[in-house]
């Protein structure tokens, strides 16, 4: 009989994860509002339980109620957030085209390139071999400059030196009895590749910018229904919390339900430990990089400090990423303005490598750097930025699944500071 039990369990759990392994795969396309509704639930749940457990009137208020104070203030703060943020937004993003984009163009037109072609000429006369010795030790003004062209100089003796360009000459035959020798055309360097590159920077087609401002519109429609799907999602299972929760347990044996606490209360701590504690650390990014920024008096700095603070969901290499605009307008400003802005993110990142991430993620979640970083390129390779957005937590959900699992199939209880790393 205890046979028949284990292989009815063993049935059902492996064709219910087979069919939710076949609905996430054939609707992962859609599955973007649920994922970013749960993770909002997940964040905002400590904030819904301490407004149900305020009493007004001696009554306790209502579970929807807290949860649709909560929306009403979050839609409301981003809504005027908005209004005043995007118009700067906008104009600062058109200035920058209009006149940024030109200025670092010129600027490494007339700064950069040269020295550029400069390093990579000493580079390739290191690795051309040097001429023979009798040319090398002639006396200065005896050869003609190599300038490209073929050029026949009388020698003293009565005889006539033919000296041909570097890049070689093409003979051509124009009939039977004449032919033509010209200097072969020079292949364009590196340098002058890269100059004429920049050159084209900024110059579009009308076909390109209609393709582009297709794709913005779209995007910025998708993006609003994303935006309220995550918000409906994320209010019924804010609502549901104790449904959704009882049902997972009626999943559980009676015997193994205290387990099924336990499994809960660590995914919680490790959860807790990266979601929160990640969005702490993207606003104290963004409040250091704004007063930083404007400090070294850099143009945008409203704009590129938004930029570090969204770019801060990203661990490690969000700092990284969102470094890059605004070293590119420290340069435009001059060399001391961008390295002040280089150490200055240098030592926000040193500040969360040591102290933040240390005491607000690493003391609950406690994934090793190794594991974060392959969690990272992993979501990246995979799923893209959003990848990249997702992938510590996912990663602290298996780190404690498999930890969970290693306790309960060897039978013993690991010490509370175990983890992987």
């Amino acid at each position: 009989m205890i046979d028949v039990v284990r292989r009815r369990r063993l049935l059902f759990a492996s064709v219910s994860l087979a069919v939710i392994a076949a609905v996430v795969l054939l609707s992962r396309a859609v599955l973007l509002p649920f994922v970013m509704g749960t993770l909002l639930a997940y964040v905002l749940h400590p904030v819904v339980g301490a407004l149900t457990r305020l009493r007004l009137g001696g009554r306790a208020i209502p579970r929807w109620v807290a949860v649709l104070g909560i929306y009403v203030t979050l839609v409301t703060t981003l809504v005027l957030t908005l209004l005043a943020v995007t118009p700067r937004v906008v104009s600062e993003g058109r200035s920058f085209a209009l006149h940024e984009v030109p200025a670092l163009r010129q600027r490494a037109e007339r700064d950069w390139m040269p020295k550029l072609r400069a390093a990579v000429a000493r580079v390739q006369g290191a690795v051309v071999a040097a001429p023979p010795r009798e040319e090398a030790e002639a006396p200065a003004g005896e050869h003609p400059p190599d300038d490209g062209a073929l050029r026949l100089t009388p020698e003293p003796n009565g005889v006539y030196r033919l000296t041909l360009p570097a890049e070689g000459v093409v003979v051509e035959r124009v009939d039977d009895a004449h032919w033509t020798v010209h200097p072969r055309r020079r292949q364009p360097s590196d340098g002058d590749t890269i100059q004429r590159e920049l050159r084209k920077l900024g110059q579009g087609h009308a076909a390109d910018v209609v393709r582009v401002g297709r794709g913005i519109i779209g995007g910025v429609i998708g993006g609003i229904f994303t935006f309220f799907m995550t918000l409906m999602v994320s209010a019924y299972l804010l609502v549901t919390e104790a449904r959704v929760l009882g049902f997972f347990r009626t999943l559980v044996r009676p015997e193994s339900r205290d387990g099924f606490d336990h499994l809960l209360r660590r995914l919680d701590r490790g959860l807790s430990g990266v979601v929160r504690g990640q969005l702490i650390i993207c606003l104290v990014n963004g409040s250091l990089s704004a007063v930083g920024f404007g400090l070294a008096g850099l143009k945008y700095w409203p704009t590129l400090a938004l930029v570090a603070t969204i770019f801060s969901l990203i661990p490690i290499f969000g700092t990284v990423l969102s470094s890059v605009p605004a070293v590119a307008i420290g340069l435009t400003q001059g060399f001391g303005t961008a390295l002040f802005v280089l150490l200055w993110i240098i030592g926000i990142h040193q500040l969360e490598a040591n102290l933040l991430n240390p005491k607000i993620m690493g003391d609950q979640a406690k994934i090793h750097p190794v594991l974060v970083v392959f969690s990272l390129l992993a979501g990246e390779h995979a799923f893209g930025i959003l990848g990249a957005l997702l992938a510590v937590p996912v990663m602290s959900i298996a780190q404690t699944l498999f930890l969970h699992w290693r306790s309960y199939a060897l039978g013993y209880n690991e010490p509370a500071t175990d983890s992987v790393g």
